[in-house]
């Protein structure tokens, strides 16, 4: 059992930069894929960024690519996602979550078995 837990929400101004983290506890981090996904009230979770268990790959949504980053730290067993010139839009619930063993990062929130209970974004306009 994994155990996921965010960080570092908040609220900041459009054009900010925000990190968000992940620490994880009760499993074997540094060989699962690791993604963030977010969600507003209404809609369907949606995937932001995703990490391999090495740091080695990474895929983003279309609308993060250049703004946002995920890393990880495998021997703090956290994965972070650092997420500069903020827009209104990105405003919503961020979730963490991993796979299964040597699993490869993937979209689809179906393929994640753990999640974390989210940390708020609030970005003004």
């Amino acid at each position: 059992q994994v155990q996921l837990v965010e960080s570092g929400g908040g609220l900041v101004q459009a054009g900010a930069s925000l990190r968000v983290s992940c620490a994880a506890s009760g499993g074997t981090f540094s060989s699962r894929a690791m993604g963030w996904f977010r969600q507003v009230p209404g809609k369907e979770r949606e995937f932001v960024a995703a990490i391999n268990y090495n740091g080695g790959v990474t895929i983003y949504e279309d609308s993060v690519k250049g703004r946002f980053t995920i890393s990880r730290e495998n021997i703090k067993n956290t994965v972070f996602l650092q997420m500069n010139s903020l827009k209104p839009e990105d405003t919503a619930v961020y979730f963490c979550a991993c796979r299964g063993t040597y699993s490869n990062p993937t979209r689809y929130p179906r393929d994640y078995q753990y999640w974390g209970q989210g940390t708020q974004v609030t970005v003004s306009s």
